[in-house]
């Protein structure tokens, strides 16, 4: 029996059923794509939920940092700071700035929003400290962690941009770190470490 002799047969059935058969058939259509539906929104919400357990242990967490603020703050010592810590941060957690603080070099040269290393040291200037430190002797070494973007740019090699790499940069622990953070080249580095101080 070929497919044309059972098609034949088949005709008047078709005729007489063709509402329930085609409905059936569209039913089947449908069946079968909602199951795909099914499928594939499952799979797509259980790798979600992979990817957010993956993610949830692969965020360390940051570990706590000592950070030792002195100066003109109204409680001057060593504090425990959670990781990831910005210098106002420190002077928060010392208080924050007492009435004979030096605001006005505060102000212009240390960066608040600099994050804090662990060890590290931020020292608030009272006021005429800084006056004090400037008047010294041009021999003197410069702080790159307090001196100003003048006494900076008279280090050679280093200008204005580079002043001010250096002030955003702060605080430093070493003087290598100048150099570690790219913050100058081996060259310039070379010109100024023995002109320069972190203390």
């Amino acid at each position: 029996m070929d497919f044309h002799s059972l098609f034949e047969q088949c005709k008047p059935l078709l005729k007489k059923y063709w509402l329930p058969l085609s409905l059936g058939f569209l039913g089947m259509i449908f069946f079968v794509y909602g199951l795909i539906g099914i499928f594939l929104e499952t799979r797509t919400s259980s790798d979600n939920i992979v990817f957010e357990a993956n993610s949830q242990k692969e965020s360390p967490q940051l570990e706590a940092v000592f950070v030792d603020v002195e100066g003109a703050v109204a409680k001057p010592g060593l504090y425990k700071l959670p990781g990831g810590s910005r210098i106002q941060d420190g002077l928060v957690a010392a208080g924050g700035l007492i009435a004979s603080a030096d605001r006005e070099f505060i102000t212009k040269n240390l960066n608040l929003a600099v994050k804090l290393t662990d060890g590290a040291k931020v020292y608030l200037p009272f006021i005429g400290e800084a006056s004090k430190q400037n008047s010294e002797s041009n021999s003197s070494l410069v702080n790159v962690n307090s001196g100003s973007q003048t006494q900076l740019e008279a280090l050679p090699g280093i200008g204005p941009a580079t002043a001010q790499k250096i002030i955003s940069g702060r605080p430093y622990q070493s003087v290598d770190e100048l150099f570690n953070k790219k913050i100058v080249g081996s060259k310039v580095f070379e010109q100024i470490k023995d002109k320069i101080t972190v203390y």
